[in-house]
């Protein structure tokens, strides 16, 4: 995407904003120039904190979530006998809401960060799984016996051929995945916790009745969501230049 189409974008969704406010009229939503201006005043009065809070919460889910479910889709890839074993129980597990999980992962794991992570980890493992697998799956024969047969070992099939076929799809699946853990992450931090956006945007929206301040805190979670985004896009380009070779 290009700089001037997201300026664009960003200028079109900030006019149909102010639009929406003059003709709802209420404090309920106040205009983009209000908000701004409390998200700039919220910064130094907690804004920062929260979101640092829920940017490593969502950082360290996506780690764990590459570290375990990138090999784990590697061996499934690789054995049919384990990929047969295994798969009806991703299948089962795949389909369900982790959302649903929330209340039962809170009274196993506690308050703090934990239940928070374990959460958003469980809807990046499995996108992550199953691309992984099916990717690694659909490396052709002829491709993993020709490295074969210039003496390539284990790691060196790693190295050249499954870790360049799977690579993009991991990253895809955090692409894909970050809006719905972003999402997640906001139900899961209205419950025993003090910390992060959504515990801010609650508190300020249902309880404080700050309406400004809400609002500031919904666009630092945008933020937190498309920084993530472009992080991950800038990565594909950076690690898979050849997907964006003319």
């Amino acid at each position: 995407m290009k700089k001037r189409d997201l300026g664009t974008a960003v200028l079109a969704l900030l006019i149909i904003w102010q639009l929406a406010s003059w003709a709802v009229n209420k404090q309920i939503l106040p205009g983009p120039v209000l908000v701004l201006q409390a998200f700039f005043a919220e910064l130094g009065n907690g804004l920062a904190g929260h979101f640092l809070v829920s940017m490593w919460r969502v950082l360290a889910s996506m780690f764990l979530a590459v570290v375990l479910a990138a090999p784990a889709g590697l061996a499934l890839g690789q054995s049919q006998r384990l990929n047969r074993l295994i798969s009806p129980i991703i299948y089962l597990l795949y389909p369900i809401p982790k959302v649903v999980l929330v209340p039962i992962i809170l009274l196993f794991f506690g308050i703090g960060d934990l239940p928070k992570i374990i959460i958003i980890f469980l809807i990046l493992f499995f996108q992550i799984l199953v691309l992984v697998r099916d990717s690694a799956a659909n490396i052709e024969p002829k491709t993993i016996l020709s490295v074969r047969s210039l003496g390539a070992g284990r790691r060196a099939l790693f190295r050249y051929v499954y870790f360049p076929a799977t690579l993009s799809p991991i990253l895809t699946a955090l692409r894909q995945s970050v809006g719905t853990a972003v999402a997640v992450l906001y139900i899961a931090e209205l419950f025993a916790t003090q910390k992060g956006l959504g515990y801010y945007i609650y508190l300020n929206g249902n309880t404080l009745f700050n309406y400004p301040a809400m609002y500031a805190g919904v666009v630092a979670m945008s933020l937190l969501g498309l920084g993530m985004y472009f992080a991950v896009d800038w990565l594909e380009r950076r690690l898979c230049p050849w997907k964006f070779v003319n």
